[in-house]
């Protein structure tokens, strides 16, 4: 039976995070002042790959590591071939704000692991440091190039635009990923994170489409858009490469969502904002059978409601703010 909810929607997507640690402070992720986790509290490779290993059987075939900052877990090539050789699961991936990608990125790529994708919101070193509250463009940039000399492909740039702060960045950013053939995706700032949310932040996914192709070229769908998929896709009619919207706003994708998340701490989560967890922690701890597990992941996917309701007065903001949910 695969993973389905009562909704229909078949999920097949786990992202795992391997910690709350970040060596950046992004004002729409993460507080600068934060009580991390106890290192105990964290699952341990052998537990997250026995969760996969019960998950796998369910229809899970696609992991995506996140953290926190996931390449501040110590030896992180060791579970990417771990996870890499679960019966079932045919793509392992990774979500890195690149800061320490260039020293690991070849590790990564012996591993087994194939894709990445590097959160940069800017190239502009000021606004670098007013978004993140850290120093680090240049080993963000040398991480994606480093990467890419490791024969990572596709990888792509996650940008999130907010109104009033960097969306004067979209079009030099557009250069970057067409200079050096990476896949660009503007994300839409989204409610999750350390800062107050204002609606009026929100840069629209058509308003950056519109900015490319004024300051570009125009955009047509890309031949494998998938209009379920959490990202349209686009490609320049120039022949400059492909560019993608994550509209979880003005777009939101719950209709055809598949994803489950595992947060570092062992907590089972059937949507980003979700208000309720279930703890797999203390089962895996304990040795519990794989039949408990396969039943309580089922049980979680079963319960996932239709949608996150940003739209609506009816919309709550999950406690965890994103680097303690995984990104």
């Amino acid at each position: 039976m695969p993973l389905t909810d009562s909704f229909g929607r078949v999920h097949n997507n786990l992202r795992i995070s391997v910690t709350d640690r970040c060596n950046l402070r992004c004002t729409y992720c993460m507080p600068e002042e934060v009580v991390l986790m106890d290192r105990d509290e964290l699952l341990t490779f052998e537990e997250i790959v026995r969760f996969v290993r019960v998950a796998a059987p369910l229809g899970i075939d696609k992991i995506r590591l996140t953290g926190g900052e996931p390449l501040m877990r110590r030896d992180l090539p060791r579970l990417v071939r771990m996870l890499c050789e679960v019966p079932g699961i045919r793509d392992v991936g990774l979500t890195t704000n690149g800061i320490l990608l260039s020293i690991q990125a070849a590790a990564f790529y012996d591993a087994g692991m194939r894709r990445i994708n590097v959160s940069l919101d800017t190239l502009d070193a000021v606004r670098f440091r007013q978004l993140t509250r850290r120093e680090g463009l240049e080993q963000v940039v040398e991480g994606i190039l480093s990467a890419k000399r490791a024969g990572f492909a596709p990888i792509k740039i996650n940008a999130v635009c907010i109104r009033g702060t960097n969306e004067c960045d979209v079009v030099p950013l557009a250069h970057f990923a067409r200079q050096h053939g990476l896949q660009l995706r503007f994300i839409e700032y989204m409610p999750i994170g350390a800062d107050a949310w204002e609606r009026d932040k929100v840069y629209f996914a058509h308003e950056i489409m519109e900015q490319l192709e004024r300051a570009i070229a125009p955009l047509v769908p890309a031949e494998y858009y998938d209009p379920r998929a959490p990202a349209m896709e686009f490609r320049y009619t120039d022949g400059g490469g492909e560019v993608g919207f994550i509209a979880s706003v003005s777009r939101p994708f719950c209709a055809s969502c598949n994803r489950l998340r595992l947060t570092s701490d062992g907590k089972l989560r059937n949507c980003l904002f979700a208000l309720d967890e279930v703890d797999v922690k203390g089962m895996l701890r304990s040795n519990a059978p794989e039949s408990t597990l396969a039943d309580v992941i089922r049980a979680n996917v079963q319960a996932k409601w239709e949608g996150h309701e940003i739209n609506t007065a009816r919309f709550v903001k999950p406690l965890r703010t994103m680097h303690a949910i995984g990104g």
